[in-house]
């Protein structure tokens, strides 16, 4: 999304490419912030570990940013956004178009960050990639987007105009669940239409964005129109709180978003908060094997962590639930739970492959169904 004085749709920020993200030390190697063009070691004193969730390997170690930091980075996008809004459209354009090859050509590289970091299969990974790709995609398409609008003689001697202007810094607050798509919805949009971009990635997740920030910067991007911090409640507070920040994108949990929401919109920014999902009806026009298949695949793809997993299934025809549970059953002890690099494959009762990889997150599934009979409830 963008930001707009008469139209708003939110944007977000991110990028890298090779190895910007991380510098190799002697033990666990550490992320780096991204702050006015320069990948740029912490100086903080708290790490977050990174763990493999496939191994509980320790893989990496992500600082939590320090105020000082923190107040560099938003500075670094007030003084970049007097210029980068003014840069003609057409320039921003090209470097998105450059952005988009640059990713294709990395896909497979940005796939295996997220295996590694998130567990999920090589196969969701670089589909993880791809929904994020189309957007930039979308993005370049900026020219027509920002057309405004005219009304002419709307009344005697009076016409009237509507122009769509860059708000300013805006920021986006990323979940861990799918490490590309979703910064990917935010900074693209946003800084294609003159914004810049404060980005906060999940400090469980945070080299796919860091890779995407170095392909941002080889594609053109001027410093500071993008900065990147890591941490915890301390950062999420930070964006909302500071003055500089006009926009707030997030995707994540109920709890989160409504307590973002609420703290950001008390500070006069507009906020975008974009949460959970996670209950899942059937109709009665669908086959038995369907709604256990839907209901399995829902629940397990993606390693299970996609926002739309449902914790509830709602059967609505009549003598169903047996059935569906029965079937269910018998395909979830197939499930095997691997490193998600080895792309291994489980099978359900009827035979339908789903490739679901990562290891170490087993959760509960609750079956219900209504009927006029009573409300029976299975736990997984």
């Amino acid at each position: 999304c963008c930001i707009c004085n008469i139209k708003v749709i939110l944007l977000f920020l991110q990028a890298p490419i090779h190895f910007g993200r991380m510098c190799y030390s002697s033990s666990s190697p550490t992320t780096k912030l991204f702050i006015d063009g320069k990948f740029v070691e912490s100086n903080t004193s708290e790490w977050i570990d990174i763990h493999n969730p496939a191994t509980n390997e320790v893989v990496g170690r992500v600082p939590k940013a320090t105020q000082e930091e923190m107040l560099a980075a938003v500075n670094s996008c007030s003084r970049a956004f007097s210029s980068w809004s003014e840069t003609s459209i057409l320039s921003r354009q090209q470097i998105f178009l450059r952005y988009q090859q640059l990713i294709k050509d990395n896909i497979k590289e940005l796939a295996k960050m997220i295996t590694l970091e998130q567990g999920k299969t090589l196969a969701d990974a670089e589909g993880d990639v791809f929904r994020g790709l189309q957007v930039v995609e979308h993005a370049c398409s900026i020219t027509s987007l920002m057309l405004g609008e005219t009304l002419p003689s709307i009344t005697k001697d009076m016409d009237t105009y509507t122009y769509r202007l860059p708000l300013g810094v805006c920021a986006g607050i990323a979940p861990f669940n799918f490490p590309a798509m979703i910064p990917l919805w935010m900074f693209p949009i946003g800084m294609v239409c003159g914004n810049t971009y404060l980005m906060k990635p999940s400090e469980r997740v945070p080299g796919c964005t860091m890779l995407l920030a170095k392909m941002l910067q080889d594609s053109g991007a001027p410093d500071g129109t993008l900065n990147i911090i890591h941490g915890q409640h301390a950062a999420v507070n930070f964006i909302c709180d500071h003055p500089a920040i006009k926009a707030v994108s997030f995707v994540g949990s109920n709890q989160a978003g409504e307590y973002i929401y609420e703290r950001g919109s008390k500070n006069g920014k507009r906020v975008q908060s974009n949460m959970v999902c996670n209950s899942t009806t059937t109709q009665p026009q669908t086959h038995k094997r369907v709604q256990s298949n839907m209901v399995f695949w829902r629940r397990f793809a993606t390693a299970g962590d996609r926002t739309t997993a449902p914790s509830t299934v709602r059967l609505l025809q009549d003598g169903v639930a047996g059935v569906v549970w029965e079937r269910f059953c018998i395909s979830v002890p197939s499930l095997i739970h691997t490193p998600g690099i080895l792309s291994w494959r489980s099978r359900t009762a009827d035979g339908a492959v789903f490739i679901l990889g990562e290891a170490g997150r087993r959760r509960h599934l609750e079956t219900c169904l209504n009927e006029p009979t009573g409300h029976i409830t299975r736990r997984l």
